[in-house]
C-alpha cells in the first residue's frame, strides 16, 4: 500500500518530469554551425590574367580551392572552348555577366552562349552614368529586365541584376534600388547583391532580406577596409559582418557566393587565396 507521503513524493516527481519535458519541447532548436559548401569567384578579379592566359588562370583559381566561377567576358573563346576549360579544371560556372546593350540587341545570342556553356544565371552587372540620370531611365531598365527575364525563363535560365552604390542615391524622393525591386517581377528578375556596395551605401542587407525574402539569389562577397576611403580588401580583413549576413541566407534566397575584389594590392591570386581561406574556415 502507498502511503500519503509516498504518493505525494511520486506525484511531485511526475509533475516535475512533465514540466521538464514540456520546457524541453518549447526550447528553440539550435542548429549546428554552418559553413559554405562551395565558394565561387567572380573572374573580373583576375581579368588581366584571364586576358593573358585564359586556361592557366582557371587552373590557378581551381588549385586554390574554388569550385565555381562567374564570367565577365570570354576573351574571344567559343562556348565550346569555355566549357572544355571548365571541365578540365573541375569548375562549374553557374553565372555570367553581360552588358545592358546586349539585352537590347543581342539577347538571343547571349542566351544561346549561356546555355551552351552551362550557366544558370544571366546577370546585368552595371549601368553607365548616362543610363542612370533619372527615375524614368530606371523604369525603362525595369521593363527591359522583365523582358530579358521572361526570355531567360523560357529556356530554363534566370535573369538577375547586380547592384553598386549609385542605386541607393535618392532621386525625387525615391531610391532607384527600391524602384527596380518594385517594378520587376520577382520570378523573372533576381538580385545579385554586392555586399560591399550596399554596405558602402549605408544600407543593411538584412533589412532588404526582410522586405524581399527570396529575391537575392547571388552574393558578391567583397569586403571593405577600415580606412576613410572604405576601399576593397580581402574577405575577412575588413569591416563587413559576413557571418551575420550568411546566417540569413535562407531568407535571402541565395544559391551562390562569389568572391570579388575589384582591385588588389598585389597579385590577385594572393588576394583570392586569402579570401578563400577565410571563407572556408568561417562558420555562421
Amino acid at each position: 500500500m502507498i502511503n500519503r507521503r509516498t504518493f505525494l513524493s511520486n506525484a511531485a516527481r511526475g509533475t516535475a518530469g512533465t514540466m521538464f519535458l514540456a520546457a524541453l519541447n518549447q526550447t528553440p532548436f539550435c542548429a549546428a554551425p554552418r559553413k559554405l559548401d562551395k565558394i565561387g569567384l567572380q573572374l573580373y578579379t583576375v581579368r588581366d590574367q584571364m586576358k593573358e592566359d585564359f586556361d592557366g588562370t582557371l587552373a590557378k583559381v581551381a588549385s586554390i580551392g574554388y569550385r565555381e566561377v562567374e564570367f565577365a567576358g570570354y576573351f574571344d573563346r567559343t562556348p565550346q572552348q569555355v566549357r572544355a576549360a571548365l571541365t578540365a579544371n573541375g569548375l562549374a560556372a553557374p553565372s555570367t555577366h553581360i552588358p545592358i546593350n546586349m539585352l537590347r540587341g543581342d539577347l538571343n545570342k547571349a542566351i544561346g552562349t549561356a546555355k551552351a556553356i552551362g550557366h544558370e544565371y544571366v546577370v546585368c552587372p552595371y549601368l553607365d552614368a548616362s543610363e542612370r540620370k533619372t527615375l524614368d531611365q530606371y523604369r525603362q531598365h525595369a521593363a527591359l529586365f522583365n523582358k530579358a527575364g521572361q526570355a531567360c525563363r523560357e529556356v530554363g535560365l534566370q535573369f538577375a541584376y547586380h547592384n553598386h552604390d549609385f542605386e541607393f542615391v535618392t532621386m525625387d524622393g525615391k531610391m532607384p534600388f527600391d524602384l527596380l525591386l518594385a517594378e520587376t517581377d520577382p520570378k523573372l528578375v533576381k538580385i545579385e547583391l554586392d555586399l560591399y556596395w550596399i554596405t558602402r551605401a549605408g544600407h543593411d542587407p538584412l533589412a532588404y532580406f526582410d522586405k524581399h525574402p527570396g529575391r537575392f539569389a547571388l552574393f558578391h562577397v567583397k569586403d571593405m577596409d577600415n580606412t576613410p576611403k572604405k576601399f576593397f580588401t580581402e574577405v575577412g580583413r575588413g569591416t563587413i559582418d559576413f557571418k551575420k549576413i550568411f546566417a540569413q541566407s535562407k531568407k535571402a534566397g541565395v544559391t551562390h557566393y562569389f568572391v570579388e575584389q575589384d582591385q588588389c594590392p598585389g597579385s590577385p591570386f594572393d588576394s583570392i587565396k586569402i579570401s578563400f581561406d577565410n571563407l572556408r574556415q568561417m562558420t555562421f
